[in-house]
Order: structure tokens, then sequence, then C-alpha cells
């Protein structure tokens, strides 16, 4: 049996500018952040000589090519294992909710995938591999930085050079700071599941024929990304506040489906009820919003809620993603390691 995980994240500025449409022009960057909520894959060795799949449905199958859902199939198909296998996958948050889960799933798929095999893989290596499985295997219009993060973890800086490499670099940022951070940062479900996918692809599509509207909102989210950054290592949280702020305004200006009367209603409650600024994850059109709240938590709270909204605790993840049991090794990972000591490990 061997046990893997992956977290979500949370994009803190930049979003939209790892897409090869942009990044390969003018190069991109972004920051997010993982959070401790995960997709996990349970896999273990199949007594019968097929293969069975559980998610949402069920799956049992003679041969890979006969499975229906395409992450399983491909990924399967890429680390050659065709038989034999049981996979299960469970989630902390629903699908097509702007978080990166679906990337998150590769990553913890693959890495379960190439432990069974006794391959090692680098942090680099399964991001990597999990872009290709996603982006050139599925064609999915979507960027690198839901698998970068997903590997690994913690609130990281990525900056998308136009051959395609991407360098990754942890924020710099006193630990009482970050504990500040991920208190003034309040997440929000609003029961509303979409698929990133039906937006960017247009923005893909405009990105490739030169819209300069949306190139230039692209180029002002990259530099919102920078002052972000800036404004981490400066410690001045309530900058990145108003940054949000300014982001979510230009983030609608890219797709007439990144927000609606209703998205707007609630970001208007929650700037009444102290939040500096805010956004929805991912490309938008539903799934979480996210608030920055520096002062008293319990009046926006209460405010969302009565328009439907769920609150959701979290805190920041600096493991990104592991085997948290491989009993084809015959021992339970470690997961009492200092937190700080695993993060600088995965750099």
């Amino acid at each position: 049996m061997i046990v893997s995980c992956a977290p979500v994240r949370i994009s803190l500025g930049g979003g939209g500018t790892d897409l090869k449409s942009y990044y390969s022009q003018f190069g991109g960057f972004l920051i997010a952040a993982a959070i401790n909520k995960y997709v996990y894959i349970c896999m273990n060795k199949r007594f019968e000589n097929n293969i069975r799949l559980s998610y949402s449905q069920t799956e049992t199958v003679d041969s890979v090519n006969q499975i229906q859902h395409k992450i399983f199939k491909e990924a399967l198909k890429l680390t050659n294992i065709n038989t034999g296998v049981e996979l299960v996958s469970i989630a902390d948050v629903p699908a097509n909710c702007g978080l990166g889960s679906s990337s998150s799933f590769s990553v913890s798929l693959l890495n379960a995938l190439n432990t069974y095999k006794r391959e090692f893989i680098s942090l680099k290596d399964l991001a990597e591999q999990a872009c290709k499985l996603e982006i050139d295997i599925l064609k999915e219009p979507i960027g690198k930085q839901d698998q970068y993060i997903a590997a690994f973890g913690g609130v990281t800086c990525f900056t998308f050079e136009k051959d395609g490499q991407v360098i990754v670099e942890p924020i710099k940022m006193a630990h009482e700071k970050l504990i500040e951070l991920e208190n003034n940062i309040l997440i929000f479900y609003t029961g509303i599941q979409r698929k990133a996918s039906d937006i960017l692809a247009v923005q893909n599509q405009k990105t490739q024929e030169n819209n300069q509207d949306i190139i230039n909102r692209l180029h002002k989210i990259k530099d919102i990304g920078l002052q972000t950054k800036e404004a981490f290592q400066k410690a001045d949280l309530n900058i990145f506040g108003e940054l949000l702020d300014v982001h979510w305004q230009t983030k609608k200006k890219l797709s007439n489906k990144v927000s609606d009367p209703f998205l707007d209603e609630c970001y208007d409650v929650a700037i009444k009820n102290g939040a500096l600024g805010g956004k929805v994850m991912g490309a938008g059109g539903g799934g979480f919003f996210m608030f920055y709240v520096p002062g008293e938590k319990t009046k926006i709270i209460s405010a969302l809620s009565k328009l439907g909204l769920l609150y959701m605790p979290y805190s920041f993840d600096f493991e990104g993603a592991k085997i948290s049991l491989n009993m084809k090794k015959g021992y339970y990972a470690n997961i009492c390691q200092p937190i700080f000591e695993r993060s600088q490990a995965n750099f």
C-alpha cells in the first residue's frame, strides 16, 4: 500500500502569467501558497491481473486503454504501469473549485506511480512530469503554477522563463509575519463549481492572437505579482491586501465569465466588513473567494455566511507533495520532522 498526497493552493499575485501563450513571449511571474487541504492517492498491488479505479465513479478494466478517467489513463501510460493495480482518490476540497485540485491530483498520482516503481523523482521533475501530462498530453489550456506549487509547497515565487524553465524561490519572510499573513487571509467557498479551462481557453486564444488589451492586463497582473513579492519582503502586508483589490479589478476585465452579479455582491459585502481586497481563486467564475482581512474577522465571516458562502479554515503547507505511507518499503514516512526542516529540504 502506498498513500501519496499533494496540497492545493491559493494564488497570491501574478496568476495567469504562467500560461505558455504569455510567458513564451514575455516571461511570467507569480506567487502562490500551498494550504493544508490535500488530494490523496491510495495505491495497492491488485491480486487480479486487472486495474481497479475508485474516484467519484468506480472502474474495473482489463487494460489501460479501457479506462474512462483521462488523467488516470494517461498517467498510467506515461509511467508504463499496465495492469495489476488498484488506485483510489480522495480530496479535501471539491473539484473545479479554483484551488488547482486537478493538478494536485496529477502530482499526487504521479508521485504514487513513481514510488510504486521504486523510481526516485525530484520535486522539479515531478512538477514537470505533471505539466507534460496535463498540458502536452491532455492539451489542457492551463499554466504551470498548480503543478509546481503542489510539488514544492510553501509560500513560493515562480518565475517562468520564455523557454519554459521555471525558477522556484521560497518567499523570504519572518516566521511571525507568515503567521500574520496566514491569519489575515480568509477563504470562502461560493458553492459554484466551474471548469477553469472554459475561461483560460479564451485567454489563451486572445494572447496568441496578440490581443493588446488582454496582454496589457496580463502585464499589469505580473507587475502586481512582483509588487506583492516586494511587499512580503518588506513585511508590509496591508499593501498586499490593497494589491489584491487592484488584481481583482484587472482580472475581471480578462473575461466576462470571471465574475457575475452574485460574486460582485459578495466582494462588496466583504469590503464593507473589513477586507482590504480579495479575488476569486483560479480562473474565476466561482469556486473559492480569498480576502485579506487585517482586523476583526467575525463580522466578515457572518456577513458572507448570510450570502451562502462557507468559511474554510486552513493553514499553509510547507511540505508539498509527499508519500505519507509506503508499505512497499516497509515503513511509515516520518511525518513528525520539523516543518521548516522539511521545507528547506524541498529546495
